[in-house]
């Protein structure tokens, strides 16, 4: 069982694009009235405004998008120089997620080593 649906910038490109796989996931979490979980730096990667993201519009309304905020930050980059990594973003991911969380990525390697030195339990599955 998904404890939550975490999402990078690359699952939201994925409901952009259409992938069946990932609006089929997305579907059934948010039946069982899971709502998908990202952050607010995410956001500013996928987010371009205007009448053609109407599909990301509708996800990101039922997504829950946490701040990125000065603890989240300062939890990142703690995570960044353990893993020896530089990308805030997606170590900001890592640092939301919870033990049993699923992370949908476009980058699961990297998610995964930063998992791995956050001391959280995940699954990393591609998009």
């Amino acid at each position: 069982m998904i404890v939550a649906l975490i999402l990078d910038a690359g699952a939201f490109l994925a409901v952009e694009r259409g992938d069946r796989n990932v609006v089929a996931l997305l579907k059934q979490e948010l039946l069982l009235r899971r709502p998908p979980v990202t952050h607010g730096g995410v956001v500013g990667q996928v987010w371009r405004g205007g009448a053609r993201q109407v599909r990301l519009a509708q996800l990101l309304r039922a997504t829950r998008v946490a701040p990125l905020d000065d603890d989240l930050g300062r939890k990142a980059g703690t995570v960044l120089g353990r893993a020896r990594q530089a990308d805030v973003v997606d170590a900001a991911l890592v640092s939301i997620a919870a033990d049993g969380d699923l992370l949908l990525t476009s980058d699961p390697h990297d998610l995964r080593a930063l998992a791995a030195a956050a001391g959280v339990h995940v699954d990393v599955a591609p998009v």
